[in-house]
């Protein structure tokens, strides 16, 4: 398989460095284009396929959630900005993850093992079913099938048109939007609790200002905005 190429945009020396060197840490992660501004990066865009965008975001001639809007053909979509007050806005954007600065290398790989789950999930999309009968879902993954009790599972995550149905045992992947799949009877158990996240109320064990933490010790981010369906679980 060919490396996945990505461009990286920001204005500050240190930091575009810092995100360069990262990335190389990943060899299924080709550099294709380091830019200063976001008016370099989209004309770049305009020449180039490129799957995974990380963006500072206030840059002059141009924010990174700028260039995002025009640049809505590219998958992936990561900003790593010193801003936080940003991240509101970020995830309207279709961002799989956003970064607040200082940049540290393990905060970075959570990210890229986020990007990466995401492109090979896409890549494999067409592979990927669901089923519904009774209390069991019958999900097949390429070759392979899998029947798991909807009552195993602890969370659900989204990754933009996909969703992570998270057991003890394993990760499955469905062909499907979180928001989509919370609609269908069987999942009414779950609890919408963050744009990204869904929770199975038995399972969780104790709730936070800011985090929900599940019977097997996940912790799962609490978003303003979903702060009210707390009450269902509560």
């Amino acid at each position: 398989m060919n490396p996945w190429k990505c461009i990286i945009v920001d204005d500050e020396d240190v930091d575009r460095l810092m995100v360069v060197s990262f990335v190389k840490r990943f060899p299924s992660i080709e550099i294709a284009g380091i830019y200063k501004s976001a008016a370099e990066a989209l004309a770049a865009l305009q020449k180039e396929k490129i799957d995974v965008l990380f963006l500072d975001i206030d840059m002059p001639g141009g924010s990174g959630l700028e260039l995002r809007q025009k640049a809505t053909q590219v998958p992936a979509c990561v900003f790593i900005t010193g801003h936080a007050e940003y991240a509101v806005e970020s995830f309207e954007l279709d961002t799989l993850d956003f970064i607040v600065k200082p940049l540290r290398f393990e905060r970075f790989e959570k990210a890229m093992q986020r990007v990466l789950q995401f492109l090979e999930i896409k890549e494999k999309a067409t592979l990927f079913e669901l089923s519904f009968g009774g209390d069991l879902i019958t999900i097949k993954e390429g070759n392979e099938q899998f029947k798991v009790k909807l009552s195993d599972i602890l969370y659900l995550e989204a990754l933009k048109d996909y969703t992570l149905l998270v057991t003890p045992q394993k990760k499955h992947c469905v062909w499907s939007n979180i928001g989509t799949l919370l609609k269908k009877e069987p999942f009414d158990s779950f609890v919408r609790v963050h744009k990204s996240f869904a929770v199975q109320k038995q399972f969780v064990v104790k709730t936070s200002a800011h985090e929900i933490t599940l019977a097997n010790q996940s912790q799962i981010p609490i978003g303003r905005s979903y702060k009210e369906n707390l009450s269902a679980i509560l």
